[in-house]
């Protein structure tokens, strides 16, 4: 698992603003709401939703809130038709950038996504132009305080896990995809504090860039992509530094 810096791009959004936190809110919600309308409103009969409310609760999400959204999906109060739509592109200096978006408008989206990446020394491309350089992988965050390494290794194993790496703050699990929900509620049962538990795409190699441009644009392309609504989950492979 060398080399991944997911937990950098969660640290740096548990630490944003009122605002942005407010934006995080919006974005859980739409998934709730697809989720509801697939599988229902009990989430003790639907693992996606189970799944999504601890990862609102994860993010400080009031429990009035998630509450108002299953309830409005539920009662079809929600209008809104979203879809899953997955963009590809590079980034300056051919950074491979997946932007994952669910949206109830295409076209709107599709002209947003395409301006920032023109915008910001980049370019949208077509589908499957990046994403062979990944893996879609199930990436549980524990966190870590005082942990004993070999008893959360057997725990993590217990429920499923492919790898572990063991840090100060945080441990980070691999699993397969489908062994994110028997991983996330295992050990939850266990006693561990689970800060993350998603489906990621997992880049094979990383990119490292050096010059000052084509860093504050890079950065700048993943902030306007991130604090877009219709945007769910940004993936690249910049080797970003701290």
């Amino acid at each position: 698992m060398s080399g991944h810096s997911k937990w950098n791009n969660i640290k740096r959004k548990k630490e944003a603003t009122d605002a942005a936190k407010g934006k995080i809110f919006t974005k859980i919600g739409r998934e709730i709401t697809v989720v509801v309308r697939e599988g229902g409103p009990d989430p003790n009969n639907n693992s996606k939703l189970r799944d999504l409310i601890a990862k609102a609760k994860a993010n400080n999400v009031p429990n009035d809130n998630i509450d108002r959204v299953i309830k409005k999906a539920a009662g079809g109060e929600d209008k809104n038709n979203y879809e899953n739509i997955v963009y590809e592109g590079y980034g300056p200096n051919g950074v491979a950038v997946i932007v994952e978006c669910l949206t109830d408008n295409r076209n709107r989206t599709a002209g947003e996504v395409r301006h920032y990446f023109d915008k910001y020394g980049g370019n949208l491309g077509t589908i499957g132009c990046v994403s062979f350089m990944f893996s879609t992988k199930g990436i549980i965050i524990l966190e870590n305080t005082g942990l004993d390494e070999d008893t959360v290794m057997d725990d993590a194993f217990e429920f499923g896990a492919d790898d572990l790496d063991f840090g100060d703050e945080t441990v980070e699990i691999e699993c397969a995809p489908e062994n994110v929900h028997a991983l996330r509620e295992g050990l939850s049962g266990k006693g561990y504090t689970v800060l993350s538990a998603e489906v990621e795409q997992i880049p094979a190699n990383y990119t490292t860039l050096t010059d000052e441009e084509h860093i504050k644009k890079m950065n700048l392309l993943l902030e306007h992509l991130e604090d877009n609504d219709d945007v769910q989950n940004v993936y690249h492979n910049w080797e970003m530094t701290e």
